[in-house]
């Protein structure tokens, strides 16, 4: 059958292990979020990812071919979801060590991920890695010819060492579990100023323990409260000369197609957030009366507000793994997918979202209520992973108007 959208056995015990992981481990650690710095709140989480890693959702999220469990995608989707549904920020905390070792998982060679990879296969300890792009002044324009300045941060051949200069922010756990450092950070550097940005950007691994690498601040962020988001100076960070991930000079062809997986699962955190924002009021309508006679769900406005919520939850998310899957099967469609996921699935988060708390109504306003803490999440995701406006302007905007582009290639007509 062409289309199935029956999990497999082994992608319902998936679900399963995952949701009842996230109502076991995860809520509990929600009680982070209260804590009054964003390093205390950083701190307080780590023994939920450590249990995290120890039931082997890291492993879950690293491919077959590098000695991980993970069996594509889509797969990874239905996990994110369930995780993300009860806990943002841990569960952020996971994706983001997933996404600091794309470049490795993509573009490192054999040699690179034997010896940089088993401390994220163990399934002890807390490991984290960490995608370091942005810069502090923004990152949108880093692919820009001079004279714009495009990526600030600069890496130097010194004999045999790579010598990293420069400054970054936004980048979830750089900085690790005590200033010192993730345990991998993958860094895009200008390796060439003289050449143009698509031959004059590299991304270099540092590893743990990193001289040089100097926190400066953790950004007290709106949403995903627990979860950290450093700023931070790389001072004189030296890095052997075989630490290139990719080809020299080919950063942002590595960079873009690590974020074309990414992007579908921003869609994802979407899913989930909407998922346990309409559960809760859906709750909330049954029970309430509110001082009338019948609950709230007898009420045709209160009825259709909650189908209308209900009917983006179920879109988004079969839009995402359509999303997804593409990017399993290296579709040709599978980029112009995940863009569209990821704008779409996070846009109308924001919109659904603050639609539930008007059904809700003022209680939704308190912090005792979940749905503040969940839109504050969800106004992240028209930001981070590359902010909306510049995703459709560089990203889709440009799939479209290629002279080559067929627009039935998504809609499976055109094979690969």
């Amino acid at each position: 059958m062409a289309i199935d959208f029956r999990l497999t056995a082994g992608q319902r015990e998936l679900q399963l292990q995952s949701r009842k992981f996230a109502r076991e481990v995860l809520s509990p650690a929600l009680a982070a979020e209260a804590l009054p710095t964003p390093e205390q709140r950083f701190a307080a989480t780590k023994p939920a990812y450590e249990a995290m890693v120890a039931a082997g959702f890291l492993r879950k999220c690293i491919p077959l071919s590098a000695g991980g469990d993970n069996a594509g995608l889509t797969d990874t989707a239905i996990m994110i979801e369930e995780l993300y549904a009860v806990n943002a920020s841990v569960t952020l905390t996971l994706v983001g060590t997933v996404l600091g070792l794309l470049p490795l998982l993509i573009g490192g060679t054999e040699e690179q991920r034997a010896r940089l990879l088993p401390p994220f296969l163990k399934q002890t300890g807390a490991p984290l890695a960490g995608f370091c792009a942005t810069e502090p002044g923004g990152s949108a324009n880093a692919a820009s010819p001079p004279p714009g300045e495009g990526v600030r941060t600069t890496a130097t051949l010194r004999g045999d060492r790579w010598i990293i200069e420069g400054r970054k922010s936004w980048v979830s756990s750089a900085t690790g579990w005590d200033r010192k450092g993730a345990d991998l950070l993958s860094v895009l550097c200008r390796t060439d100023p003289e050449a143009p940005p698509e031959r004059g950007i590299s991304i270099l691994v540092v590893e743990r323990p990193a001289s040089g690498l100097v926190f400066e601040r953790a950004i007290d962020s709106m949403g995903h409260r627990a979860h950290l988001l450093p700023q931070f100076s790389l001072r004189g960070v030296g890095v052997s000369g075989d630490n290139i991930l990719g080809s020299l000079g080919g950063g942002l062809a590595l960079t873009g197609a690590c974020f074309t997986g990414a992007a579908a699962l921003v869609g994802v955190f979407a899913v989930a957030l909407m998922r346990a924002a309409f559960e809760f009021t859906l709750g909330f309508a049954r029970n309430e009366r509110r001082g009338g006679t019948q609950p709230m769900i007898e009420h045709q406005a209160v009825g259709y507000a909650l189908a209308d919520a209900k009917m983006a939850i179920e879109a988004t998310r079969c839009l995402c793994w359509r999303a997804c899957h593409a990017v399993d099967m290296q579709s040709p469609g599978a980029q112009e997918l995940a863009i569209e996921a990821k704008i779409h699935g996070s846009e109308t988060a924001v919109r659904v979202l603050t639609d539930l708390m008007r059904v809700v109504g003022v209680e939704s306003y308190d912090h005792a209520v979940p749905l503040g803490r969940l839109l504050q999440d969800a106004l992240a995701l028209p930001l981070f992973g590359g902010g909306n406006i510049g995703v459709r302007r560089r990203q889709l905007h440009a799939i479209l108007k290629r002279p080559e582009y067929d627009p039935l290639v998504t809609s499976g007509e055109v094979e690969a």
